[in-house]
């Protein structure tokens, strides 16, 4: 039996990315349906009863978690992959609960080891279908367990530990002449690393900060800046497309500058298929 499968995330370009890495890793799966926002995929999820569902945490309308308690309430509920940028806390409950989850950029090496895990479940299922019953009520405790324990993360106070409200930077503060300039994040078009500096490259033009790259990366939102060369983190927001260049590699066509940017190869996979 082909494996089905539903994508479910608010960001069409990262749900594009994630459907080019399965398709590339998973040949004999079909993807059934890829939705923008939690209420589409539950939709999606009743009309095409896909037997894995990959759910964004964050999405409008219903979040990844609405979603999945939804789906526990299916007669044949789908195995659950949740695709999220929570920090190491929340992921602790994850691997708590034995629920499997891919991190935000999708990464390939992570993703594949998912693929085996699912193929792995889904087989036994098939081979042992005296058990299914009792597997599908196993696989939805488990989910239930995760549920109620990032429910509770979710609600814990915004200093406690494990709370997966992480706060990112929201201005860089450059200095410019005589002024120090403020810099909305996210009016950032893209970072650049110079010797010790970061070019900071916004709407407003540029400025230099004495900081490393990784130092300033580790502060932004993962889902919104991707690395995508050893000296540059890009908005994704702000990328039109991906050029394929002289020798297969590839570059970045901004929205609003002229620029292009170079893609090395490591981190080419994310833009595949765009």
């Amino acid at each position: 039996m082909t494996p089905t499968l539903l994508i479910a995330d608010d960001e069409a370009l990262l749900a594009r990315v994630l459907e080019s890495e399965l398709a590339a890793l998973w040949p004999e799966a079909r993807v059934v349906s890829v939705v923008h926002d939690g209420v589409a995929a539950l939709a999606a999820a009743r009309e095409h009863q896909p037997r894995v569902a990959f759910l964004d945490i964050r999405m409008p309308g219903m979040s990844g978690m609405d979603v999945a308690r939804e789906l526990i309430e299916f007669d044949a509920p789908p195995l659950v992959v949740f695709v999220t940028a929570y920090d190491q806390f929340a992921l602790e409950a994850f691997e708590r609960a034995a629920v499997d989850y891919v991190l935000k950029p999708v990464q390939r090496e992570r993703l594949e080891a998912t693929v085996q895990r699912l193929k792995a479940r889904l087989s036994d299922s098939t081979e042992a279908e005296d058990d299914d019953e009792e597997a599908a009520v196993a696989d939805t405790d488990r989910l239930g367990q995760l549920l109620a324990r990032l429910e509770s993360l979710e609600h814990a106070a915004p200093g406690a530990a494990g709370a997966p409200q992480r706060q990112y930077l929201r201005f860089i503060k450059a200095l410019v002449g005589q002024e120090v300039r403020i810099i909305p994040v996210d009016e950032v078009i893209y970072l650049e690393a110079t010797d010790k500096y970061v070019n900071v490259v916004s709407g407003a033009g540029e400025a230099l900060i004495r900081t490393s790259l990784r130092e300033l990366t580790q502060q932004l939102d993962p889902e919104r800046f991707w690395q995508v060369h050893r000296g540059t983190v890009v908005n994704i927001s702000c990328v039109a497309s991906a050029v394929n260049q002289s020798l297969g590699r590839l570059s970045l066509r901004l929205r609003d500058r002229p620029e292009l940017l170079p893609v090395a190869r490591q981190y080419a996979h994310l833009f595949k298929q765009m």
